[in-house]
């Protein structure tokens, strides 16, 4: 009984140990490249840095041009809007490559993009030295929402507004985040709408959805199923009995052959030894 609890316990240790490396494992290796298409590459100003004279504009460089309702917002240190409005703007060679992943046939494959496609927003005025940020939100050609931030310090001179220029209201468009949400919309804006001469020449196939299960879960299910059907089948497994088909009594010690027996009374009696006559 206790060389089966044994074995029951041996067979258990080693599948939590096998368990808990392939979870080490599934940890230590790196997550799968995001597959997004049409990111941001650079800007002008570039994030984190400090603008000491008023610009006109912003620019947003992706690597793909910008969904022609795509939604772009300058926010001064007080959180009011600046912008005025956005256009495209002459591609430009980028100073580092842009490396993005395609999904082809089950593998992530990379890709280098040299060319920079600018969102020119433009900005109204300067109301205050601070913190500034452009905020853009378009869908890439694959269909996924290309969002996000550029933040940057102004510390140039104040500007007044435009006589004709009120604060923007302006929402992004219920197109835009039917799509960038990937909820169905009857108007959405189909991808035609980007230009087809700055999208890549062969269209990937859609990367699947993010989410779904870890890669360590199917093995770490098998090690567990193959571990309870080694403990079930111990447990059943029938004890082994003594040969002969007898058992014996507990306590009992085996007597040596040969060995005579003794009479009862705990005194060895010899037999009286005749004298000579």
């Amino acid at each position: 009984m206790r060389s089966r609890l044994v074995t029951v316990c041996h067979v258990v240790c080693r599948s939590v140990v096998v368990l808990a490396a392939l979870l080490l494992v599934s940890l230590a290796l790196p997550a799968a490249p995001a597959s997004a298409h049409g990111q941001l590459a650079t800007s002008t100003p570039l994030t984190g840095t400090v603008v000491r004279k008023p610009l006109a504009q912003i620019g947003l460089y992706f690597t793909e041009k910008p969904a022609a309702n795509a939604h772009f917002t300058v926010t001064g240190p007080n959180g009011s809007r600046v912008d005025s409005g956005w256009s495209y703007g002459e591609p430009k060679r980028l100073d580092k490559p842009v490396q993005e992943y395609f999904m082809v046939n089950g593998v992530f494959e990379p890709r280098l993009y040299h060319t920079g496609f600018p969102a020119m927003v433009t900005v109204a005025h300067w109301p205050a030295k601070g913190r500034y940020t452009a905020t853009y939100l378009t869908v890439a050609s694959d269909g996924e929402a290309v969002r996000g931030n550029v933040t940057f310090d102004y510390q140039g001179p104040s500007t007044a507004a435009p006589a004709a220029w009120t604060v923007p209201t302006n929402a992004p468009d219920p197109a835009l985040l039917a799509q960038a949400e990937g909820t169905p919309s009857a108007s959405a804006v189909p991808l035609a709408t980007l230009d087809p001469a700055v999208t890549p020449a062969a269209a990937p196939p859609a990367s699947p959805p993010a989410g779904g299960l870890p890669p360590w879960v199917v093995p770490a299910g098998v090690v567990l199923v193959v571990g309870a059907i080694v403990v079930v089948a111990a447990r059943r497994r029938p004890a082994a009995r003594p040969s002969g088909g007898a058992t014996r009594s507990r306590g009992a010690t085996p007597r040596p052959r040969g060995a005579a027996s003794r009479p009862r009374g705990g005194t060895d009696r010899r037999p009286a030894r005749r004298g000579r006559r």
